[in-house]
């Protein structure tokens, strides 16, 4: 996809982070946008950013407050969108996200279903209810485009982050499967793999909805502003949605947004045959961690590492005696 000007974006999680950075963007690319979020509060401030940023019409863009997991109410918000702006979306962006970090071992069935549930359900809701709709509106008349925001965290599992590392996989598993799909129709795929973002995924416990308020994990105002300083570490939301565009205009199925990305992905390679057998196994427990090999820790993980433990961040609760005392309080 390479023509944005007047056509239509679709982008969950558009009104902070790296969804509003992307909304900014292809507001100012020319083309209509929907940004969707949960909060109200967030979009009603979110709206008055994309239009000083990309001095475009009011009319132009339409905030939609839902939840994701909702599958009626989602419909409704594509209903929404084609009542408005005359179509489904050329461009459709799953960026909401949410973490919640603590041993593999103490997770509960709630921190599962909030965070697949946000991270991998919600974006297979996009993809069921719009693709058919793209499909009847565009194939064979415009090129159009889905992006979903993936994480550097969906190559590898990790320790501390099972269900939202798993969730992560499972994305960029289905931008290949739909990009290889909807390639007959003119519609691209591709999977945004950031690692941190400045935005405001520290603050994702404060919005666990209260079914899913039974977590294995240790976590408290103090570890969230650790996580505030982190994240205001990353990379710019625009800028990221910079490395998107490019990669939605060459089609790229992965995009990875860093000088030295062939690198990145060789080392998880590496790292992944290692651990398909006896001897390469031996190799990764003698190893350094790959980001430590790649000089990717400052500044992205040198704040966790250096503060992170003596307040419990990544820790489990003290009630969860079947976990080992190294990884509990």
């Amino acid at each position: 996809m390479k023509n944005f000007e007047g056509k239509i974006a679709f982008i969950t999680g558009g009104a902070s982070g790296a969804g509003l950075g992307q909304a900014k963007l292809f507001s100012k690319a020319g083309m209509k946008v929907v940004i969707t979020d949960i909060r109200k509060t967030a979009l009603d401030k979110a709206v008055p950013e994309i239009l000083a940023y990309s001095c475009a019409d009011a009319s132009s863009v339409l905030p939609l407050e839902f939840d994701l997991t909702d599958r009626e109410a989602y419909c409704q918000a594509a209903d929404k969108c084609e009542e408005v702006f005359g179509g489904p979306p050329h461009l459709l962006i799953q960026t909401a996200g949410v973490n919640s970090f603590g041993p593999a071992e103490a997770s509960t069935f709630e921190d599962y279903d909030w965070v697949m549930g946000v991270c991998l359900n919600a974006v297979v809701n996009g993809l069921v209810i719009f693709v058919p709709r793209m499909i009847k509106a565009y194939a064979g008349k415009t090129d159009c485009h889905i992006a979903m925001t993936s994480s550097w965290g969906g190559w590898s599992g990790e320790a501390i982050t099972a269900p939202y590392s798993a969730a992560k996989a499972a994305v960029n598993n289905l931008a290949e499967s739909y990009h290889t799909a909807l390639k007959p129709y003119g519609i691209g795929v591709t999977a945004l793999c950031p690692m941190a973002i400045n935005s405001e995924i520290y603050n994702a416990e404060k919005y666990r909805p209260e079914k899913f308020s039974k977590s294995g994990y240790y976590w408290t105002d103090e570890i969230a502003d650790l996580m505030r300083q982190h994240c205001e570490n990353g990379m710019d939301p625009v800028e990221l949605a910079e490395h998107l565009k490019r990669g939605i205009e060459a089609d790229q199925v992965y995009v990875v947004p860093y000088d030295n990305a062939y690198e990145l992905i060789s080392r998880i390679q590496e790292r992944q045959r290692n651990l398909a057998s006896p001897e390469g196994m031996a190799k990764e427990a003698a190893a350094e961690t790959y980001m430590e090999l790649l000089n990717i820790g400052a500044p992205d993980t040198a704040l966790m590492r250096e503060k992170g433990p003596a307040l419990g961040f990544g820790k489990a609760g003290k009630d969860n005696g079947w976990v080992d005392e190294s990884h509990r309080l």
